[in-house]
């Protein structure tokens, strides 16, 4: 018999497959339960209601997401390259951060030792900045919203790729994306 941490792992990993399929509103209970080996009053004794089980994924999985990259003040156009990464290899978290965003379900920051993603990585563009890797002009939190949509772009295209299980594609789409964002990045003389 599982015990009750057991069973709520068991519950959040078979939700997450519901919601990134289906999204909020697609998603069924019945079938969460199913997948999990649970009965849906367990699920709702553990989570509530479907909503606050979904905000419990999407907030798992943008902490896992976030602490997966971040900038790097010496290697700032390579943030577009492990965001293109990751959204290749493991698309779930994202897909869940869009369906949120779809649905209209504000989602808190991430927050990763006690700091904000946005504050983490708008010090690293300005350490960057005053090193002189990247152009000082920018405004550092448009600059990471820029670098977070060069790399995942890809991810984002209405079609699939029929490439994207291709390791050379793969490799091609992160130089595509660290290229641009390191073109965007450089230094301007005045």
């Amino acid at each position: 018999m599982r015990n009750t941490a057991e069973l709520r792992d068991v519950i959040l990993d078979a939700a997450r497959t519901e919601f990134a399929r289906y999204g909020l509103a697609g998603a069924r209970v019945d079938r969460i339960a199913k997948s999990a080996h649970a009965s849906k009053e367990r699920l709702y004794a553990h989570f509530g209601d479907k909503e606050a089980l979904f905000r419990q994924v999407v907030a798992a999985d943008s902490a896992k997401f976030f602490s997966a990259v971040a900038v790097r003040p010496d290697a700032v156009a390579e943030f577009a390259g492990d965001l293109h990464d990751l959204a290749t290899n493991h698309p779930e978290p994202f897909r869940m951060i869009t369906w949120a965003r779809l649905e209209g379900i504000p989602l808190e920051e991430p927050q990763l030792e006690g700091r904000s993603v946005r504050e983490r990585d708008t010090a690293a563009i300005v350490a960057a900045q005053a090193a002189g890797h990247v152009d000082p002009r920018w405004d550092p939190w448009e600059l990471l919203i820029l670098m977070f949509g060069i790399g995942m772009a890809r991810a984002s295209w209405p079609q699939a790729d029929p490439g994207d299980a291709d390791t050379h594609a793969n490799a091609h789409g992160r130089a595509a994306a660290v290229e641009a964002a390191a073109r965007i990045l450089a230094p301007r003389p005045d």
